[in-house]
């Protein structure tokens, strides 16, 4: 009856399927450059993030090549166990967190500070050679910036001769275990934070100008202008990039570590993922590196939960 009715007023009843596939598909073809853009990274993702998750199961199992990763026996917790109760666990731990602390204790405020102060130069010129002068390091290769270092840092080195201009002794700072971590952060400081500085930067200019212009009027002076308008309005860029920092606490950068170790410094400077590749590819233990791995990538996981609550809790910004 009520068909009728419908196509006695002349209306044509319309399947909402049929009507929402159509949004979709005028949707894909005024908008489909952009979702081009988009396929391009998801599909980089799904293939090299998402798919070699499936390579997890070779920390459960006795790895053989022969008998492939599907084909291998299943041994449980046994690698994990076995790390654990490794007297290279500890120390490998201790020097991770050691140097991840001490980068991000370095690594964190710098961009800011530096940041802040680029955004209070008025001179252009100088403003521009500061930010380039900051800003180069980071593209130079981690090979490059590491020959740079070892030749730096040697006894007979720039700094070493300097210490002799000095009348001081020189000090092969590579060579002693308990420094390494202070020589990779302050170096990192050097070669990373002109960059990072260009998203509190880009945080500094959305700033409402009015902020100013009342504090101007207050008669604030420029460090309580800082204080008091710039850290607050870029005080949600702060706390996302330390909750992504924090997260990343147990990742620390391979390359460069690897090409800064020696013989002397190895008890201080064996981390993770050196310990990974040694045992992993030279020694082509898989299933031992891999639980390994696996083991760095839950601690991730629980800290970036973790200091994401904590964020949340204290704060009204988060990830989440």
């Amino acid at each position: 009856m009520v068909a009728a009715n419908a196509d006695h007023a002349g209306i044509t009843a319309v399947n909402p399927g049929t009507g929402k596939t159509y949004l979709i598909q005028k949707r894909l073809a005024r908008y489909w450059q952009l979702y081009l853009l988009v396929l391009l990274p998801l599909a980089y993702i799904i293939i090299f993030k998402y798919i070699p998750m499936l390579g997890v199961q070779i920390a459960f199992k006795n790895y053989n090549i022969a008998k492939g990763m599907w084909g291998s026996d299943w041994v449980g917790l046994q690698h994990f166990q076995q790390f654990f109760g490794s007297p290279n666990f500890w120390p490998i731990l201790r020097n991770t967190l050691q140097i991840s602390l001490v980068t991000l204790l370095f690594n964190f405020p710098a961009p800011i500070i530096l940041a802040l102060f680029l955004n209070e130069i008025r001179t252009g010129f100088f403003k521009k050679t500061v930010q380039m002068v900051t800003y180069a390091p980071h593209f130079i290769s981690t090979v490059v910036m590491s020959g740079m270092i070892l030749l730096f840092l040697a006894p007979t080195g720039e700094i070493g001769k300097l210490f002799k201009l000095l009348g001081m002794q020189a000090v092969n700072y590579l060579g002693l275990a308990q420094d390494f971590k202070y020589v990779y952060a302050l170096t990192d400081m050097w070669q990373h934070m002109g960059y990072a500085s260009i998203i509190y930067l880009a945080a500094l200019s959305g700033i409402n100008p009015d902020l100013y212009e009342a504090a101007r009027v207050d008669g604030a002076s420029r460090f309580k202008k800082m204080l008091h308008v710039d850290i607050p309005g870029i005080m949600p860029a702060i706390i996302v990039l330390l909750i992504l920092s924090t997260g990343d606490v147990l990742n620390v950068g391979f390359e460069k570590t690897y090409l800064l170790q020696n013989s002397l410094n190895l008890p201080g400077s064996e981390v993770i993922a050196t310990y990974v590749y040694k045992v992993g590819l030279v020694n082509a233990n898989y299933s031992y590196s891999t639980a390994i791995g696996v083991f760095n990538s839950v601690i991730t996981f629980i800290l970036l939960i973790l200091v994401n609550w904590i964020a949340r809790r204290f704060s009204e910004h988060s990830l989440w």
